[in-house]
């Protein structure tokens, strides 16, 4: 089965990461690539994704012409960073996955087709 990992970046742990030296900044992105590399198996696409203040959001309604506007969907302290998409045996297998990940402090999951 196909899900996808959408890696939700709170306002704290970008904080945390931000307050880290270079040698722990470094560390932990290593993590991550190491997250990468050891479910590469599993892994049939990534991306990180860029800052949510670079983001356009369409409304669209109905017939009338949809409304563009600078910035997230949703104000909030909680913004999608990236993603996965993993191929699986099953839930069990990609919330055995999702526990794994060295980061963002939220893996949203979700099954795709």
């Amino acid at each position: 089965m196909k899900y996808v990992l959408m890696f939700v970046e709170t306002e704290r742990f970008a904080k945390e990461l931000e307050a880290m030296g270079e040698v722990e900044q470094r560390a932990a992105y290593e993590a991550v690539g190491r997250w990468f590399a050891d479910n590469a198996d599993k892994i049939t696409h990534h991306t990180h994704l860029a800052p949510v203040h670079t983001a356009t959001t369409m409304r669209l309604r109905g017939d009338a012409e949809p409304v563009v506007t600078d910035g997230p969907f949703v104000e909030g302290k909680e913004a999608v960073s990236g993603f996965a998409e993993i191929e699986v045996a099953d839930l069990d297998e990609a919330l055995k996955l999702a526990r794994s990940w060295p980061a963002c402090p939220v893996v949203e999951i979700r099954p795709a087709s």
